[in-house]
């Protein structure tokens, strides 16, 4: 990652010293031109001003050539003829009419013109002016171009280029080292985050990592601990099966016991098949957690009515009376999570009630669950959620509970983003009451 970071890092700083380079030479080139324009204007007026060549005295034009002898000295008739040039013979001159500097002096006033010699790799640099008498002063100067203007610098220009980039190279691997030390700390120790000595702009990210890191910790025991009941909860009824099965096979149990003995199978059998579907159920619960569950409208009474239906048998081995009221309450919700949330409060109401007991569904404003049955201790409230706990271990054994009916109606609860509530007093039943927003 060091090594990524450095490389991208070194080439954009050699992309910003070329571009800087070039970008700084193209501009001093045209500050250059500008420079020299002036200069050749300025000179021009002031040949004009003096009004020497208006004398048309012999040897004007050569005089001034020698006090300037970097300025070539034009002078062009109305026809474009040349008359009078301090470098060339005037009779040797193609007529100088169509010449852009030339044509403008003629038209605007003056004129001006930059043209670069390919041959000598020069430019050539022109302002031309008309005079009172119809004429035209152009006066010339040759310069480097901007290609002789890079190559004379390019030496220095490459050794400030490797300076920078060596410099460069060494505040990259400083701050690359800054960057990814706090990383690499926290890499080599999850468990102490609020060590590792780092810079304020990554606080945001270290705590997001540490609120994952205990939240993946969190899920990690209590996955551990769910295989562990898991494990214990299967062991006792395949326990239980085994033996009494063995003792059949081997002659062992007597014909009054065979009768018995068949029926703690199936008894254990049954209540294996209700864990494992309970299982079965918090693990596609556990998976809607991270994604879309399909919701419809639905009738929260009729729901509730259908799952009464289905418990009056249970409730019947166990002389519970079941009551249901209210009215008709539509919202919008998963159809099968919520017959399931419904039959586990009631299936848990008639488990841990007592002979003679009752349940009271109610569907009004919320949807409400109420038994009078043996209740739930002030500090056993919190934790009746928590899978595979038990109030009575004793009473779930004899009536067949899971452990697993409440944290999975929490759990649709929560996938429904509503609220739970629950009051109890031992010895004179327990009370929930689900709370929809829809409702």
């Amino acid at each position: 990652m060091k090594n990524k970071i450095n490389s991208r890092f070194m080439l954009l700083v050699a992309l910003a010293i070329i571009l800087t380079v070039t970008l700084t030479t193209i501009l001093y080139y045209k500050v250059f031109q500008k420079e020299v324009i002036e200069n050749l204007t300025a000179y021009a007026k002031i040949v004009e001003e003096t009004g020497v060549l208006e004398t048309e005295e012999e040897g004007v034009i050569d005089r001034l050539h020698l006090e300037n002898p970097n300025i070539r000295i034009t002078v062009i008739s109305e026809d474009g003829t040349v008359l009078y040039d301090t470098v060339a013979n005037p009779g040797d001159l193609d007529n100088h009419r169509d010449r852009p500097e030339i044509r403008d002096a003629f038209a605007k006033g003056e004129g001006q013109s930059i043209r670069r010699s390919s041959t000598i790799n020069k430019s050539n640099y022109y302002y031309a002016v008309r005079l009172d008498r119809g004429r035209v002063l152009r006066v010339a100067k040759e310069a480097s171009s901007i290609f002789n203007l890079f190559t004379g610098v390019f030496p220095a220009v490459i050794a400030i280029a490797i300076l920078l980039f060596l410099l460069c190279n060494l505040l990259g691997h400083y701050l690359t080292k800054s960057l990814i030390s706090p990383i690499e700390q926290m890499a080599e120790d999850m468990d102490h985050l609020e060590r590792v000595d780092t810079y304020k702009e990554l606080m945001p990210f270290i705590d997001l990592i540490r609120t994952q890191h205990e939240d993946i910790l969190k899920n990690a025991k209590m996955r551990q601990e769910f295989t562990a009941n898991v494990s214990h909860e299967l062991k006792t009824p395949l326990t239980s099966i085994s033996g009494y099965s063995e003792l059949i096979e081997n002659g062992m149990a007597t014909e009054e016991n065979v009768t018995r003995f068949a029926g703690e199978i199936h008894r254990n059998a049954t209540h294996l098949l209700s864990l494992i579907n309970d299982i079965i159920n918090l693990s596609e619960l556990d998976d809607s957690s991270s994604r879309q569950i399909v919701m419809e409208e639905i009738d929260l009474y009729q729901i509730a009515e259908n799952c009464v239906n289905m418990v009056e048998p249970l409730a019947d081995k166990f002389g519970i009376t079941l009551h249901l009221s209210g009215e008709s309450r539509c919202l919008m919700a998963n159809r099968d999570l919520m017959e399931e949330l419904v039959y586990n409060l009631c299936d848990n109401a008639i488990r841990y009630n007592q002979e003679g007991g009752n349940v009271w569904v109610q569907v009004g404003p919320n949807l409400e669950v109420r038994d009078d049955g043996i209740g739930i201790s002030q500090e056993n409230q919190e934790r009746i959620f928590e899978r595979f706990f038990r109030v009575d271990k004793s009473r779930s054994k004899k009536t067949g509970g899971t452990g697993l009916g409440l944290a999975i109606v929490k759990h649709i609860v929560e996938l429904h983003e509503a609220e739970i509530s629950i009051d109890s007093e031992e010895g004179k039943g327990t009370r929930i009451v689900i709370s929809f927003a829809d409702l």
